[in-house]
């Protein structure tokens, strides 16, 4: 939530204290940006004898930032409250790691000049994964995040998973009413506001399902006519085949074979050509999951089944068919 207005000022110890004697609140931790955008890209860094200056996303937040939004370390360590020297201790993202280039990051020095104004020489304490702030369609910025103690203006509250959000923001705006009475209770939940970023992608997601059902609708209708039909042209040599001995599973197999053969020559062309196609498509976004084989030999298995137990009924009706009706019909 948005903490721009003065009353909030020199209140971020009163109100991480009392929202936590609420019972209702995990953590809670201040930055100077929203978790959903990157903003406050600077130059000025340097280490070891690098010659070019790169620009960093620069973040600075309070001791349980970390905690509150979830960072997973791959190195070192988060900041400590027990740590005073933290306050020239920095943690780094791995896309930041990538362009420092070191091999033994934590402990690492890093001079922060922007301007050629000396800011001051910063103690690399640890490294977490990459987290999408921006957009979700692009890499992520390395980012270096400092310690601060000032008032920020984005207050973070982590709600604990076993409290219902109803229960939480009835407390926690009894706090801030208490504490800070007169500023807005703005609040907004980080779910929801990652989840607009894949609007579109939820949209096409929603569509693809709606006409992957009704081409699968319109399959089986299909699938069922011709089997109907083939089974009719076939009344008369079904009859014979039945007074001859024939077993109501072999005239099955028989009606069905003809089916499943397409279908297996069906997924021959079309699995390969989904394939890469799907990778293609998942080849735009910068952050994507990985198709498996297994997909495609369910989806060729759910096939066959379905056209199966399509064709089964017209195929299983005709070889019960009484063989002396169907020859006299005939």
């Amino acid at each position: 939530m948005r903490t721009a207005s003065p009353e909030y000022k020199g209140q971020y110890h009163a109100l991480r204290n009392e929202l936590k004697n609420t019972g209702v609140v995990e953590e809670i931790a201040e930055a100077n940006y929203s978790i959903i955008y990157t903003r406050g890209n600077n130059g000025g860094f340097s280490w070891q004898d690098q010659k070019f200056d790169p620009s960093f996303n620069t973040i600075f937040v309070t001791h349980e930032y970390g905690q509150t939004v979830g960072w997973e370390f791959t190195d070192g360590r988060d900041f400590s409250r027990e740590f005073p020297s933290d306050l020239s201790g920095i943690v780094i993202n791995e896309s930041a790691l990538e362009i420092l280039g070191l091999e033994n990051p934590v402990g690492g020095l890093l001079t922060w000049a922007p301007g050629g104004t000396h800011r001051g020489t910063y103690k690399i304490l640890g490294v977490v994964k990459d987290m999408v702030k921006g957009s979700p369609y692009e890499p992520t910025d390395p980012s270096i995040i400092f310690l601060s103690e000032n008032d920020m203006q984005w207050l973070y509250i982590k709600i604990k998973p076993t409290v219902s959000a109803h229960e939480a923001l009835s407390k926690i705006q009894s706090v801030l009413a208490a504490i800070v009475p007169s500023a807005p209770f703005d609040y907004s939940f980080a779910d929801e506001a990652y989840g607009a970023k894949f609007k579109v992608e939820e949209r096409i997601g929603k569509l693809a399902t709606l006409f992957s059902g009704l081409a699968l609708l319109i399959s089986c209708l299909g699938l069922f006519g011709l089997a109907s039909f083939m089974a009719e042209q076939r009344t008369k040599e079904i009859g014979i085949r039945k007074i001859m001995g024939a077993s109501v599973t072999s005239l099955w197999k028989m009606l069905s074979k003809d089916f499943v053969v397409l279908v297996v020559i069906s997924c021959g062309f079309a699995i390969p050509i989904s394939f890469y196609l799907m990778n293609s498509w998942l080849g735009q976004y910068e952050y994507r999951t990985t198709i498996s084989w297994n997909v495609f030999i369910i989806t060729g298995i759910g096939a066959l089944v379905i056209t199966l137990l399509t064709v089964s009924f017209q195929a299983i009706k005709a070889a019960l068919m009484n063989p002396l009706k169907s020859l006299r019909s005939e």
